[in-house]
């Protein structure tokens, strides 16, 4: 049996999906479920195609038939989100070019400083905030669960949702298109047991929201002012004006 350049062609492609989906994986919380289901048709393998173990290697065949449905079900915002990812990276700007308008990088980034100006301003005040920014992945379903605003992104106007005796003051902020498309939001809950205790629940609902989709999330502490942000399951906690304002403008689409 030759071992030649198709070979490795087939096993580098095989170890960039895996890497690909461990990342996902990660960042999303959900390592553990994949590393079980992972391990589970390891064991597959070795029973039935190995060892020839027929009863326990039929059984098991059973369950991964059934298995690949249920691995959809569960992971099925990994899976989009992953998919996502992969049409979405630089390497395919040349064609998203070719088949799509693109759009003026300077143009789309406008909402950078005004939201940096509100986060800050909040942060002195130490008026609580969770915002989120809708990158490739739509956000429409969390935009039903708030109020729809499709307002002009405004410093004062982004304040005046987080004032304490606002009634949209404590879901989140969604921004969209360079838009504020809604407020009130009710975002996922992350139940990441590795985020400090210290940190509240808008936190862990900016956490939740960066593992679900691709989002980007900025939380301003309403107990110490502290501004974080939160992109692809990782959370960057103190974060000054520049550092903000960096961050925003490397990571957004």
């Amino acid at each position: 049996m030759e071992f030649g350049i198709k070979d490795i062609i087939d096993i580098l492609i095989a170890a960039t999906l895996l890497y690909g989906i461990y990342k996902t994986m990660k960042e999303s919380g959900t390592l553990n479920i994949f590393i079980g289901v992972l391990a589970f048709i390891v064991l597959w393998v070795v029973v039935y195609k190995i060892l020839d173990m027929k009863l326990i290697g039929t059984i098991m065949d059973k369950f991964i038939n059934i298995g690949l449905i249920i691995i959809v079900i569960l992971f099925q915002d990994q899976i989009k989100r992953f998919l996502v990812e992969l049409g979405s990276n630089k390497r395919w700007n040349l064609f998203r070019k070719i088949f799509a308008r693109s759009k003026d990088n300077g143009d789309s980034k406008n909402w950078i400083i005004p939201v940096v100006y509100a986060c800050m301003s909040m942060s002195k005040s130490k008026t609580g905030a969770l915002i989120v920014i809708q990158q490739a992945v739509s956000l429409e379903n969390y935009e039903r669960t708030g109020d729809i605003i499709n307002a002009k992104i405004n410093t004062r106007l982004i304040e005046n949702i987080f004032f304490k005796n606002s009634p949209l003051h404590d879901g989140a902020l969604i921004i969209s298109d360079g838009m504020l498309s809604a407020a009130g939001c009710i975002m996922p809950v992350s139940h990441d047991t590795s985020l400090p205790r210290y940190l509240g629940l808008r936190h862990r609902a900016a956490l939740g929201i960066v593992q679900a989709t691709d989002a980007i999330a900025i939380v301003v502490s309403e107990e110490t002012g502290n501004i974080s942000l939160a992109y692809k399951g990782q959370l960057y906690t103190k974060l000054n004006s520049t550092d903000l304002e960096q961050r925003l403008a490397k990571i957004t689409i």
